[in-house]
């Protein structure tokens, strides 16, 4: 189960969130003075589930067509902005700022792994 004070604790954190694999917002965080709202965040779930959906299914397209492999599962998707970003994985995520982001242990932790 993903920790949403450990996604907190980033870097850059300005939010964090689960959500259900309809999108759904399930939990958050949010920190104070961020820009970001909790309907942005609900906004945002279903978004990032609709594009790790199309990721996915691009995945494994790719290696159908190509026989290429290492494309799928997809693990993380992350959504870049201007000002900051959203980085999710196994039904949570966290929204960062650029300028401060660590996006590799955002990916990490939302992919479950230790690094």
């Amino acid at each position: 189960m993903i920790d949403l004070e450990e996604l907190m604790s980033l870097e850059g954190a300005q939010a964090a969130f689960t959500f259900s694999d309809r999108g759904e917002l399930i939990e958050h965080r949010i920190r104070e003075r961020a820009s970001i709202t909790e309907e942005a965040l609900d906004l945002l779930a279903h978004v990032l589930v609709a594009n790790l959906s199309i990721a996915t299914m691009q995945a494994r397209g790719w290696e159908k067509m190509t026989g290429q492999e290492g494309f799928y599962p997809i693990e993380t998707f992350t959504l870049v902005g201007f000002e900051w970003s959203a980085v999710a994985g196994r039904g949570a995520g966290v929204v960062l700022d650029n300028a401060s982001a660590d996006y590799e242990r955002a990916n990490a932790l939302l992919a479950g792994s230790t690094a």
